[in-house]
């Protein structure tokens, strides 16, 4: 069921399924994706679990941030959602950047705010840079100087636009202005130091050949949460539960067995 609500003067759609009596369990989608990307998700456990799936601010059918959101704002607004909701212990699983979003979540409220966090090829670790990196981004810089310098605010515009068509990600080149600021903020937040803040217990997901979120970074997350396994599939990518939907259904309900069989004999 398709449903809105407004916090802090910010417009969120979000659907709900699963049975409203069941343990709930929030998901939230990738960055440039919307939340029809985890459908598939929320199926695998919408037979027993009260599931809610948000567009995340600027994403989907949600408004787009008035202001350049960092990490823990996007935290905030769904902490905010699950307390309107009155969502009690709610389990978390986040794609990408949704994971990222989770790890501010997690890390900065209390161990009993969450019953279980569930990482799929998330985002929150930043990645060490090369020098080709940095020579890209300082070049960048000092081209977007002297364009907007010498060949004045409108025409240099153009000209920085076209350089960013050829050296940026497909994700920063379809999001808008305000996006591509908050979503650059976003990436340079590293939130390795937080993870041991996070005590749900906690399953991470990744595909092995993921480029985008490497496997590396699953691993440094699996030594810092104090209680988090890690499962990897082979010859998966970045969207490793599309890659391999029955390997992740099956080891996302077993995870969730509890979850899932304590309505069951509930009603039995």
């Amino acid at each position: 069921m398709e449903k809105e609500i407004e916090i802090e003067g910010l417009k969120l759609h979000y659907e709900e399924s699963g049975n409203p009596e069941g343990n709930p369990v929030v998901i939230l989608h990738g960055w440039g994706c919307n939340l029809t990307t985890v459908k598939s998700i929320a199926n695998y456990l919408s037979d027993k679990m009260r599931v809610i799936i948000i567009d995340l601010p600027g994403h989907g059918k949600s408004q787009e941030p008035k202001e350049i959101f960092g990490s823990d704002d996007f935290a905030d607004i769904i902490l905010k959602l699950i307390d309107r909701l009155e969502l009690k212990q709610p389990s978390l699983i986040g794609h990408s950047f949704g994971g990222r979003t989770i790890i501010a979540m997690a890390s900065k409220s209390p161990a009993e705010k969450f019953n279980k966090i569930v990482l799929v090829d998330s985002a929150g670790i930043t990645p060490k840079r090369s020098l080709k990196y940095y020579y890209k981004v300082y070049s960048y810089k000092t081209l977007k100087k002297l364009a907007l310098t010498l060949l004045g605010e409108e025409k240099g515009k153009r000209i920085v636009e076209r350089v960013l068509k050829k050296r940026g990600s497909a994700d920063y080149q379809a999001s808008s202005p305000k996006m591509r600021a908050i979503m650059s903020k976003c990436i340079n937040e590293d939130l390795r130091k937080r993870l041991s803040d996070i005590h749900q217990p906690t399953l991470l997901i990744w595909g092995e050949n993921d480029t985008a979120t490497p496997l590396s970074d699953a691993k440094i997350m699996e030594k810092f949460i104090p209680d988090a396994g890690l499962v990897s599939f082979p010859n998966c990518g970045h969207y490793s539960f599309l890659d391999n939907p029955i390997g992740f259904k099956t080891v996302l309900r077993e995870f969730f067995k509890p979850e899932l069989t304590q309505l069951t004999n509930h009603n039995s």
